[in-house]
């Protein structure tokens, strides 16, 4: 048993997962440890479980690649064109840099992986999402993508596993509020921006659980977005505690594809 696994004693039973999650992280305060929790990679008896968790005695806590140096390696570079570059980020790390934390982060690697050029990190994933982010090698690269993403021109496609059996494809049209920042949430009303609209076409389902695998298309997308409307439709991520999501070994969702003007990237997804 590593030194980041810990089993739990009588003494803590019942305690929430994040306050219990002292015992592992001493130093860290409760909004640190609440967001591990939020970002997938603290599992119990090797399912992630959200922040308010009641843990029991006997059960296994585990925090996963608290030593980013093993999430290092998989991060890699998966093709370059015209300027951009695509690089794989694996669920369970952040895109960006945070503040006070600079290590374990895709951002905080680009230096490395491009140490002959300037890049600069064009857009973000969840932590707990697997897949593409974009790089920009130059200045004219980013400037070219952040008009495309103003226009509307970029398509970003997604695997997801959602809970339920999916039958026909739809488009999500409800404009998100996203006020809240922990949680974005779906309005009654349509986003008259049709590139912040998700579509969603099912691919095959399981036939051992009661899961679908969808595609999901997006073009321009903000936090959560996909997310947040593959709940409202009643078909959460798989893994997606905080939208209602069924309890998994990490949230199954994996930015596979993305095309923009003079580019296009695919990397290969690990659950579908």
């Amino acid at each position: 048993m590593s030194d980041m696994t810990q089993t739990v004693l009588p003494e803590y039973d019942a305690a929430r997962l994040d306050r219990f999650l002292r015992v592992l992280l001493p130093e860290a305060g409760l909004r640190h440890r609440r967001r591990l929790c939020e970002d997938g990679r603290v599992l119990v008896n090797g399912i992630v479980r959200g922040p308010s968790f009641k843990v029991r005695p006997g059960q296994d806590v585990e925090l996963m690649d608290h030593d980013s140096g093993a999430q290092n390696h998989d991060v890699r570079i998966v093709g370059r064109c015209d300027g951009f570059a695509a690089v794989f980020k694996p669920h369970g790390m952040h895109s960006a840099v945070i503040a006070g934390r600079e290590d374990g982060t895709v951002e905080a690697m680009l230096p490395d992986l491009f140490p002959a050029e300037n890049p600069v990190l064009l857009n973000r994933l969840d932590g707990p999402t697997s897949g593409i982010v974009l790089v920009a090698l130059n200045r004219d690269a980013r400037l070219q993508y952040e008009r495309a993403q103003e226009a509307g021109e970029l398509r970003k496609y997604y695997y997801a596993r959602v809970q339920g059996r999916m039958m026909q494809s739809t488009v999500v049209r409800d404009r998100l509020d996203m006020a809240n920042r922990k949680k974005t949430r779906l309005t009654d009303d349509v986003d008259p921006d049709s590139a912040r609209w998700t579509e969603v076409e099912p691919i095959e389902c399981g036939m051992e659980a009661d899961s679908t695998l969808v595609r999901c298309l997006i073009r321009r997308g903000a936090r959560h977005q996909i997310r947040a409307h593959l709940s409202g439709t009643g078909h959460p991520i798989v893994g997606d505690v905080l939208y209602g999501g069924p309890e998994a070994s990490r949230l199954f969702l994996h930015h596979y594809f993305v095309e923009g003007p003079g580019f296009s990237f695919v990397v290969d997804d690990d659950f579908s």
